[in-house]
């Protein structure tokens, strides 16, 4: 294994000081340096293959180019995942890397693992949930850059970073809407304000506010809303079952793709088609949804851009408290058509 390549290295191959091999490659300006000076070291630096050591910097100036990303499930969540994946490239474009911490939910899990990013030199946090909720973020954070993603707090200053939900309920709506449907639009789901909902009572609530306010500027509202837990498509087929009993709906919205699957089986089971029967629109836009035949529209969740947000927040140093929502887009497939003629 070949030793690590030093700034004395450099300098030597450069024919300068260590001091101003140093200056030019911290980018300092503030010295009067030639130009051909300057060159010879970065060529040197290049040839050589040199890298600065990190850690010996962050010890000088305590500046480590990190984040710190504190969640409960989100990287071993497959739908979830990608907020890393957005992190971790928008930091890396800046020049900063990205530490993943995992706590379960579990607050002394929490508190160590964020110790031990401090006891590192851990420059700003992203502290983040798997599904928008409310959280409280340790006081260990307190005067630290901090961004909140996918939660919210209410006694901790930070800037937020939240997909936008509300919007997210219109644009269900209208796509139902568009497509000529204006009665007997039925919600699966709805605000469930339980805690074993996956989504909570804020995606919840906030898609409801959504759907009423889009169907209100029509002078329409939903036929009838069917509350449940959403982390199973039984719950979906159940609901859309016991509604079939009593309803013929023209149109669907379901809270997430699990509920959609239930009702496409429910569906199935009555005789019924998608979407030339029954319409259906849902929210996350996870694989599921492009493997049902037909394939499902869904409102994405959109899990990569909440990344990217958060992490440009931090390398901007915005640190006023505030909300930022993140668009969620419409992923359009087979699974909206026109209202059945009969």
């Amino acid at each position: 294994m070949s030793s690590r390549v030093t700034l004395a290295d450099v300098a030597r191959r450069a024919g300068v000081s260590r001091t101003a091999a140093s200056f030019v490659l911290s980018g300092r300006t503030d010295m009067r340096i030639a130009s051909a000076t300057r060159e010879r070291v970065l060529a040197a630096a290049d040839e050589l293959g040199y890298r600065p050591n990190l850690t010996a910097r962050g010890l000088r100036t305590n500046v480590t180019g990190t984040i710190g990303l504190i969640s409960d499930t989100i990287a071993t969540t497959p739908y979830a995942g990608e907020v890393i994946k957005g992190a971790a490239d928008t930091a890396f474009k800046h020049d900063r890397l990205i530490f993943v911490a995992e706590t379960s939910g579990d607050p002394n899990v929490e508190r160590d693992l964020l110790q031990e990013m401090l006891d590192r030199q851990v420059d700003a946090f992203l502290y983040a949930a798997m599904f928008t909720q409310s959280r409280q973020p340790p006081e260990l954070l307190r005067g630290y850059p901090v961004v909140l993603l996918n939660c919210v707090a209410e006694s901790f200053d930070a800037p937020t970073v939240l997909p936008d939900e509300t919007e997210a309920g219109a644009t269900a709506a209208r796509a139902l809407l568009d497509a000529g449907h204006i009665e007997r639009i039925h919600v699966i789901g709805g605000r469930h304000d339980t805690t074993e909902t996956p989504g909570g009572v804020v995606a919840g609530r906030e898609r409801m506010a959504g759907i009423n306010a889009a169907l209100a500027k029509v002078g329409t509202a939903p036929a009838s809303v069917t509350e449940c837990v959403w982390h199973a498509p039984k719950y979906g087929y159940r609901a859309v079952s016991e509604l079939l009993g009593h309803a013929r709906p023209s149109a669907l919205i379901c809270f997430n793709d699990r509920l959609a699957f239930g009702a496409y089986q429910a569906l199935h089971d009555h005789g019924l088609r998608v979407p030339d029967d029954v319409s259906v629109v849902s929210f996350d836009d996870s694989d599921l949804a492009s493997w049902l035949r037909p394939a499902l529209s869904s409102v994405a969740l959109p899990h990569y851009e909440l990344g990217t947000t958060a992490v440009t927040l931090l390398v901007e140093n915005r640190r006023e408290p505030g909300q930022v929502r993140v668009p969620m887009p419409l992923r359009a497939r087979a699974s909206i058509g026109p209202p059945a003629t009969t």
